[in-house]
């Protein structure tokens, strides 16, 4: 696959704060160090774990690429794509994305995913992956409800204990381990199609995805044990049944900041019930953002 496509942003796009975004792959070293800089701004990891300017050459030498997102020259987000394999067939791996703390919640991610999604497609490539926190309800709600991702694999301290400490925290350890859950961008699926075209439509610039709402049931112990839930973006006449639900602390940061031993048993309830549901082979194509009680929805993998 060829890494030299540029992409650039939809010229009807909408300018942020005054400013026209412009969205095309990052290929000089200049740039490459600006993707640098904003790990270490957003991440707040250790110099040890963030991508160095070798990692980014090497990859996009590999077949990768880099979106970034500019305002004039500066860089203010990207997504790193590497090239991935499963099985015989050529996938995707979002290793990483990140938007400056000026230009977060603006729809900045959004245009970097869906650009992400276009590029791949014009490659041939059909299905993206990567991993989030799963006691992240702001990057749940983004990843399913926005981008349409489903989840069917949860991965158990995948890059080590006390890998990311919450930001201003970054030498402390609390014995928090890195469990993640897997992203599966399906992106041919109906739904994915959907959300696409309501991004590019004009008229849904500043339009949200709506969570998933649970109508009817009650929820104990993470199940769900009768009702039903629209999903973000859910396409067609049929309303699938939840059939169990996994909910996680509001405010995970401020959690592990203030009762770490707390934060671990959480952790460790998520984890249990994120495995009983994927072993019974639900598949979660849902999330439900209730400030007080955001929880993950789970579906047959035929009723999603």
């Amino acid at each position: 696959m060829s890494g030299q496509t540029e992409i650039n942003s939809r010229p009807d796009a909408p300018a942020v704060n005054g400013a026209e975004i412009e969205v095309r792959e990052c290929t000089t070293v200049n740039e490459f160090d600006a993707c640098v800089r904003l790990q270490r701004e957003v991440f707040g990891l250790p110099e040890v774990e963030l991508s160095p300017r070798r990692h980014l050459i090497v990859s996009r030498s590999a077949g990768g690429w880099i979106l970034g997102a500019f305002v004039g020259d500066e860089l203010i987000g990207f997504v790193h794509h590497l090239t991935a394999v499963r099985g015989r067939e050529v996938i995707g791996y979002s290793h990483m994305m990140a938007v400056a703390a000026a230009y977060q919640n603006l729809g900045i991610g959004a245009r970097l995913k869906w650009a992400q999604r276009a590029r791949a497609l014009d490659e041939g490539v059909d299905f993206i992956k990567w991993t989030w926190e799963p006691v992240r309800a702001r990057n749940a709600h983004f990843n399913i409800n926005r981008l349409g991702v489903v989840v069917r694999s949860y991965a158990v301290n995948f890059y080590g204990t006390d890998y990311h400490a919450p930001a201003g925290m970054e030498g402390e350890r609390h014995g928090i381990d890195s469990d993640r859950l897997f992203a599966e961008w399906e992106l041919r699926a109906p739904r994915v199609e959907a959300l696409a075209a309501a991004a590019n439509d004009t008229r849904g610039a500043t339009r949200e995805v709506t969570s998933g709402k649970v109508t009817s049931g009650k929820v104990t112990s993470g199940k769900v044990t009768s009702g039903k839930t629209t999903p973000g973006a859910r396409v067609g006449n049929n309303v699938p049944v939840v059939i169990a639900a996994v909910e996680i602390p509001p405010d995970w940061g401020a959690l592990v900041r203030d009762d770490a031993a707390t934060a671990r048993r959480e952790q460790l309830r998520v984890r249990e019930e994120f495995q009983q549901a994927f072993a019974r082979r639900y598949v979660c194509a849902g999330f439900d953002r209730d400030p007080a009680h955001p929880r993950y929805l789970f579906y047959t993998d035929g009723d999603r």
